[in-house]
């Protein structure tokens, strides 16, 4: 497949269409694009860890070049410092399957969980808890954006769109945004632990003409 043939959207999405109290229009971002930053729970103190791309790579032309970059790992706390590098296959990069309650890339508990409606509620990092909520929030929801199946809201579960249960979904979404500004070992959810429930491991190839999804 030409992968200039199915480019992604810019890095950096463009204003997404106007809005009004209520109301919520998809600019169809993907949860790659929330990948930039991951809060997760430190393995060696558990703590909060942060896992971002290797500093001094050159600028990403791709939002989903993200899934394909070094990763480090790092704690403020406790100094634990790790590193992910994408496997290869063939020619190719393996890049990372973002999606459940671990990180993509070092597969360690995300830190923003919270038991919600008896399920987990999930967040990668306060970006992303805001665009949840102004989803969650809106009482009339409108897709706009490019339509694509890969879109992260339309593949939200069910449960967290019902209208019954939004009030509930938002109060875990300001209980994530306060763990944001939280990084003790001591302020961890009882949320955030182990549960192997992460994305299918196959993962995408990236070859030099762009990434592309590697078969069902």
């Amino acid at each position: 497949m030409n992968a200039d043939a199915t480019a992604d959207p810019p890095p950096v999405p463009g204003q997404a269409p106007a809005t009004s109290p209520g109301r919520h229009v998809d600019a169809g971002r993907w949860l790659a694009q929330f990948s930039g930053l991951v809060l997760v729970v430190c393995p060696r103190c558990g703590g909060r860890a942060q896992v971002v791309p290797r500093p001094g790579l050159p600028e990403i032309r791709y939002f989903s070049e993200l899934l394909f970059q070094p990763r480090r790992l790092a704690c403020g706390r406790c100094g634990a410092v790790a590193k992910w590098q994408a496997g290869m296959r063939g020619t190719g990069l393996v890049g990372a399957r973002p999606g459940g309650t671990e990180d993509p890339f070092f597969h360690r508990p995300l830190w923003l969980q919270a038991r919600c409606t008896g399920r987990v509620l999930w967040a990668y990092n306060e970006e992303h808890v805001d665009h949840l909520s102004a989803y969650i929030r809106a009482t009339l929801r409108e897709r706009g954006g490019s339509g694509s199946t890969l879109a992260m809201l339309p593949r939200l579960p069910r449960w967290m769109k019902a209208s019954r249960n939004r009030s509930e979904v938002l109060t875990g979404l300001e209980t994530l945004r306060g763990l944001a500004g939280r990084s003790a070992p001591a302020d961890r959810s009882d949320a955030a632990h182990e549960r192997g429930d992460r994305a299918r491991s196959s993962g995408a190839l990236y070859f030099r003409g762009g990434p592309y999804e590697d078969g069902p």
